[in-house]
């Protein structure tokens, strides 16, 4: 048995070798049976600016499914936001989607990860200017630190394809039933970012926790979030996507910094397409997709203008996490 698994990891290595670095929302690794339902948890509140709330997750590994927390992580360049990874249906094996950053969020399946991912783009804030405004509806700040806040509950309540699912995959029998819209095969259309390298250590490091198997936690991972953000990888803005923001140097030219560079809208429990104040939603026919995506390095610096990493604030390093704790619709609003 364990020879067959080392062949069958080496197979998959060789395999990920030939996928292209552009493929950032492509198929990775493929399982025969679903992912167990997404715990609940509190949010550990941002300790600074600039810092982008990515969920936590199943991802899998040789021992089988293992939980990868919640992090807050340095936006890698200014506009970016994080399109989630996900678990989908496909020809009979349940399929994984890796996550990555763009001007928009695209498709995550309809999975309700919370704090703003109810299934359906991003409700957690938006980009204005060259500030990330957080949604205090859904995101815990430290508000002796960030200045820059609204508070928009209603956005949130349209925000959800299944309120109240636990379910972490979408498709197949008891899956998410959500089929992408215009907007968010738009936004998979446009350059992306790979994870970061902190990113990818962050889920290594869980990887090689045994605690962090569902074969030993049954579904309650001692660590689902981590308080300390991750490190920065600072990138200059992807140049020559669709709808992308002029660079920093710029912002007289950028029309859209007022209303921020916040993901679509969300339909209602119905899906029925909501519009946001303050935002003007592109129509899929005004802007054509290319014909196809420029290839992109996973974690390279792409090309244009860089932005200094955001100097952190001083402040008391928070505290470990405690044990997670039901609240609401997984925190999870």
């Amino acid at each position: 048995m364990k020879m067959f698994r080392s062949v069958r990891w080496l197979l998959l290595a060789l395999l990920l070798s030939l996928i292209p670095a552009s493929s950032f929302a492509g198929v990775l690794i493929s399982v025969g049976f679903a992912p167990p339902q997404l715990p609940v948890y509190e949010q550990p509140v941002c300790p600074e600016p600039g810092l982008m709330w990515t969920p936590g997750y199943w991802a899998y590994g040789e021992d089988g499914y293992y939980w990868v927390p919640g992090a807050w992580v340095p936006a890698p360049y200014e506009g970016a936001l994080w399109t989630p990874g996900y678990w989908g249906w496909s020809g009979g094996m349940y399929v994984f989607h890796e996550g990555y950053w763009g001007p928009h969020v695209g498709y995550y399946g309809g999975v309700n990860y919370g704090f703003g991912y109810g299934g359906f783009g991003f409700f957690g804030g938006m980009w204005r200017g060259h500030e990330f405004a957080y949604n205090t509806a859904v995101m815990h700040v430290d508000r002796r630190y960030i200045h820059s806040t609204y508070e928009d509950r209603a956005s949130v309540e349209r925000g959800f394809v299944a309120r109240d699912s636990h379910v972490a995959f979408s498709g197949g029998p008891g899956g998410i039933r959500y089929e992408a819209r215009p907007e968010e095969r738009m936004a998979e259309r446009e350059q992306h970012m790979a994870r970061t390298k902190f990113q990818a250590q962050h889920e290594s490091s869980f990887r090689a926790d045994r605690g962090a198997y569902l074969k030993n936690n049954g579904g309650r991972p001692q660590h689902l979030v981590v308080d300390k953000p991750l490190g920065a990888e600072t990138h200059g803005f992807p140049q020559g996507e669709p709808g992308a923001r002029p660079s920093p140097g710029n912002p007289s030219s950028d029309k859209r910094s007022k209303s921020g560079h916040d993901a679509w809208s969300a339909p209602t429990h119905a899906q029925t397409p909501v519009q946001p104040q303050g935002r003007q939603m592109p129509q899929p026919q005004s802007r054509p997709a290319p014909q196809s995506a420029p290839p992109v390095q996973p974690r390279s610096a792409p090309q244009g203008p860089s932005r200094p990493a955001a100097q952190p604030q001083s402040h008391p390093a928070p505290a470990a996490h405690p044990a997670p704790a039901a609240k609401g619709e997984h925190e999870h609003k």
